[in-house]
């Protein structure tokens, strides 16, 4: 993210993609648009919702829709789960109403005739869920509002793509793909034609969705990809990451392809979600990270924003780490960090400061490719951190300049979720941030995790065990 980046942050053009309640009206009419797309992300930062008439949902635009609670209260493979305070058998799972955000209205030009719109969840007196990440996100940006501070962020997600189909990636069980390319392409501009490909209708269906990259690359491990994304407000960077994750898995479908957001999809591969993240002074529009000319110290705001991330993210793991997997990504000299440090353009650290003179700014390395990006990136834990440092006031830990996987005296990033619960759990910092409802709800969904873990015999036990032991 570059200087020039930082300082158009405050402005918010229309983009091409995205309508007012009266243009999406005047689609609909002239037949461009026949299906609404109405989106609530859940607790993975997936798309759930209903495919709608479109002039049905014109009908009833300002009014309520529903869907069924569970959606905010399961896991990755739908379950429903007891347990939950949000609802469970003993009500019978009964709906929530669904109130569309009318500022995310959204053309999908890989999916011709079709309108994405993000959406709210209330529960049945009209409040707005305190667990639905979204209004996670919400609530942290309007407490640094109170300080006279907006955020703006810029995401850099990676994944990787494997050829042939989902369907056949499942029937292998997921072993033995072959990635699109065979080797260590990083930075490379040679990429095998069906990449190429992929790439240009990836940008040109974002673009026209409202949604535009900033770059794209290869990444080092085989077939891994990086994308960034322009510095934005930190509720639409996050709107247009969920539909940047529908968007690849649906090119990718089509072109046989499979991508996967996992962490650590094998041995020795990690992806990350990398979080660029500045703040405005809403008194000037000026970035308060910003460092004259001689980059002399920091401003206090930055050195409390980064206090405020040591101290604190190590109690929000299950939000930007939220999976078993998620843990086996934080290897040494897998530039994913292995300690909470920080420090000046060091990508061993779990907090970069980068960027210079106007456009300083901090990259946050620890979620993975696998977090909510409302509750992981700029977004809830990142955030909440940060807010818990300019208002506290936590001790600044020198800078890290050599390898942080060296750090002896920083704090380990947890070894697995089972660590990250325990710290999570019984967190006034959490408590603090979130509620007690929240973390309730998002400390049962992990044990929940890692139960599902427990009994399972993995590949490596086979291995060192079925003839060993």
């Amino acid at each position: 993210m570059n200087d020039q980046t930082v300082k158009r942050s405050c402005q918010a053009p229309h983009l091409p993609g995205l309508l007012s309640p009266d243009e999406l009206r005047a689609a609909v009419h002239s037949g461009e648009i026949t299906t609404v797309m109405l989106a609530v992300p859940d607790m993975m930062g997936r798309l759930k919702g209903k495919r709608l008439s479109a002039s049905v949902f014109l009908d009833r635009m300002l009014a309520k829709s529903e869907a069924c609670a569970y959606i905010l209260a399961t896991d990755v493979d739908m379950t429903p789960l007891e347990g939950f305070d949000l609802t469970g058998w003993d009500d019978g799972y009964g709906d929530l109403s669904v109130i569309p955000s009318q500022d995310t209205i959204r053309v999908l030009p890989y999916l011709p005739g079709a309108a994405l719109i993000h959406a709210d969840v209330t529960d049945e007196a009209g409040e707005l869920l305190e667990i639905a990440p979204r209004h996670m996100l919400r609530t942290q940006l309007d407490k640094l509002a109170s300080l006279g501070l907006e955020v703006r962020v810029g995401l850099e997600s990676e994944f990787v793509l494997y050829q042939g189909s989902p369907l056949q990636a499942h029937t292998a069980r997921y072993r033995g793909l072959q990635p699109v390319a065979f080797h260590n392409l990083d930075y490379a501009l040679d990429h095998p034609p069906a990449l190429t490909d992929f790439f240009q209708h990836l940008e040109d269906a974002l673009h026209g969705a409202g949604a535009p990259v900033e770059s794209v690359k290869t990444e080092g491990a085989p077939g891994q990809l990086e994308i960034a994304f322009p510095y934005g407000p930190a509720m639409t960077a996050c709107d247009a990451y969920t539909v940047y994750k529908h968007a690849v898995r649906h090119i990718a479908q089509r072109r046989g392809m499979t991508p996967t957001f996992m962490a650590a999809p094998r041995t020795g591969t990690g992806s990350g979600l990398h979080i660029h993240l500045s703040l405005l002074n809403v008194a000037d529009y000026r970035n308060a990270f910003a460092t004259c000319p001689d980059e002399g110290e920091l401003p206090e705001t930055m050195q409390r924003a980064i206090a405020g991330l040591i101290s604190a993210m190590p109690y929000l793991a299950p939000l930007y780490a939220p999976h078993a997997n998620s843990y086996k990504r934080y290897n040494p000299h897998s530039f994913a960090p292995t300690r909470f440090t920080w420090g000046y353009d060091n990508r061993s650290c779990a907090i970069r400061v980068t960027g210079h003179g106007t456009g300083r700014h901090l990259e946050v390395r620890l979620p993975g490719a696998d977090a909510n990006p409302y509750l992981a990136l700029a977004l809830a834990a990142t955030l909440a951190a940060i807010h818990h440092g300019l208002t506290t006031e936590p001790e600044l830990p020198p800078h890290t300049a050599g390898d942080a996987y060296q750090a002896p005296d920083a704090l380990p990033v947890p070894r697995d979720l089972g660590e990250a619960l325990a710290d999570f759990d019984d967190s006034k910092i959490a408590q603090n941030a979130f509620g007690a409802a929240a973390v309730r709800h998002y400390a049962h969904a992990t044990q929940h995790e890692i139960d599902a873990h427990r009994g399972r015999v993995t590949d490596i036990e086979l291995d060192r065990g079925f003839l060993r032991a």
